[in-house]
């Protein structure tokens, strides 16, 4: 039978390699800026996870380059390793941008900001780009993304990982638009890519810190493809809608026309800002403990049990599982709703700082845990919402719901400066000589547009660096 769709592949790459800075709508940039901020912030809390100095090691090994720098370092690299290691400094503490939106207003799990901002910066930094074509290429690679996101009909349940497979497409349409592919090329890299896409969601199953390769590897490989293709390898004709290509091999119940659906028109990406540090399943709940506690009538000391009510499936699903005290793995706590809701009722929220070796052997984390049971109550329907009651010692019951959490652009945005204390509190977390360049910083991930290229911003990431603020010389 004749392919429905022959050419989706052809609208997007069109769509990519021809559309210019000015052509973006001004909503679309502050997203990207948004997006982009968040992401370096995350990147540079990564460092404080417990496998990132063996992660850069090996990274080291694989040769040595002047091309792209890893975050928060001055350590330089060639542009597939540096991005390699900030995507999964960006994923370690499962706290980037998620959650695509997409034409028909739908939206699906997808976590595509930690490879496109990493992609993006070692392609900026090793071909000299402008702020303006940093900024056009990372917002259309996240609109061709999130695009096929949706298109492909993704399920979470599944058992893919599409942080490995959407995302090695996504960093290929950057790749091949920031290395000068031409369309017939763009095409092969793609097909390429798709022949390199890959990834489950076993190891976040079993609380593995191995979670966040899928996304580096994605990074890395969709540069490698776009490399390829440039240098001349070429790949099947249609590796979306052919035989054997994408949506056939990675989509379900996949809708490829949704891909071109007003295309050019509307632009997509990652639409929430993660408040906490957590799976996105696992934030309704731990938002319900954090308000029960929030105003301070209730002390967590004084709950003698409480119930999370969940629905069936996301009960069954990775977040789900109980987390044992004792257990100090960072992994399984971020995929937790039970340990999760336990540190929000103790801290009012859940921060990478709550999420180390030594805050989970916390005696009251353990104590708090015994006290909270998960009962599968709502419908399935309810994918992010939950509930809580809780008894306290006095005998009295408070139940807390909460149907949307806090982060969502579309529906519950978090303000500007709650975007900006996130973005500080995780260069504190990390690197504090670089909480003190917060200021500059922000000047420049939010003025990218007018930068020559991102050498200032990168240099001023680097700890290393002598610094000398000169942000406010270029607000005059």
């Amino acid at each position: 039978m004749a392919n429905p769709t022959p050419d989706v592949l052809d609208a997007l790459l069109e769509h990519l390699l021809e559309t210019q800075y000015a052509q973006l709508p001004e909503e679309t940039i502050q997203r990207v800026n948004q997006r982009l901020l968040d992401s370096v912030g995350v990147g540079v809390a990564g460092h404080r996870a417990d496998d990132a100095a063996g992660l850069i090691e090996v990274a080291k090994a694989w040769g040595s380059g002047e091309e792209a720098t890893v975050l928060g370092t001055g350590i330089k690299l060639p542009a597939t390793s540096a991005a390699f290691v900030n995507a999964a400094l960006i994923r370690s503490f499962d706290f980037e941008p998620v959650e695509a939106e997409g034409p028909a207003g739908k939206q699906v799990a997808a976590h595509i900001s930690g490879t496109t901002v990493a992609v993006v910066l070692a392609l900026a930094e090793t071909t000299g780009a402008s702020g303006e074509e940093t900024l056009a290429a990372l917002a259309l690679g996240d609109d061709l993304a999130a695009r096929l996101a949706i298109a492909g009909g993704f399920d979470v349940y599944s058992g893919q990982d599409n942080t490995g497979t959407l995302n090695t497409l996504a960093a290929a349409f950057i790749a091949s638009r920031m290395l000068g592919l031409t369309k017939a090329q763009a095409r092969h890299a793609t097909g390429i890519a798709v022949n390199q896409a890959a990834g489950n969601v076993a190891a976040i199953f079993d609380g593995a810190n191995s979670f966040k390769l899928p996304m580096a590897f994605a990074a890395r490989s969709g540069i490698v493809a776009a490399q390829l293709a440039k240098a001349g390898l070429e790949s099947a004709a249609d590796p979306l809608t052919g035989k054997h290509g994408y949506f056939q091999l990675f989509g379900i119940d996949a809708q490829p026309e949704l891909a071109v659906q007003g295309l050019g028109e509307s632009f997509h990406g990652d639409c929430t800002i993660k408040p906490y540090a957590s799976c996105r399943a696992a934030q309704p709940s731990l938002q319900a403990c954090a308000e029960l506690v929030a105003e301070g009538t209730v002390d967590y000391k004084d709950i003698e049990c409480l119930t999370v009510h969940l629905s069936e499936r996301t009960l069954n699903g990775f977040v789900g599982a109980r987390f044992a005290a004792g257990d100090t793995r960072t992994v399984a706590a971020l995929f937790s709703v039970h340990a999760t809701a336990a540190i929000a009722l103790i801290h009012g929220t859940v921060r990478p700082e709550h999420l180390t070796a030594s805050a989970l052997a916390d005696p009251e984390l353990a104590q708090m845990l015994g006290r909270i049971e998960l009962v599968a109550s709502l419908p399935n329907s309810q994918r992010l919402t939950a509930e809580i009651t809780a008894r306290l010692r006095n005998g009295e019951i408070r139940h807390v719901r909460v149907e949307h959490p806090d982060g969502n652009i579309l529906r519950t945005p978090l303000e500007h400066d709650q975007v900006v204390e996130k973005f500080s509190k995780n260069l504190e977390f990390s690197h504090p000589e670089l909480a003190a360049r917060k200021d500059a910083l922000l000047h420049q991930l939010e003025h990218l547009s007018s930068a020559r290229d991102v050498s200032e911003l990168i240099a001023t990431l680097d700890p290393s660096k002598n610094f000398t603020p000169n942000y406010q010389e270029q607000l005059s």
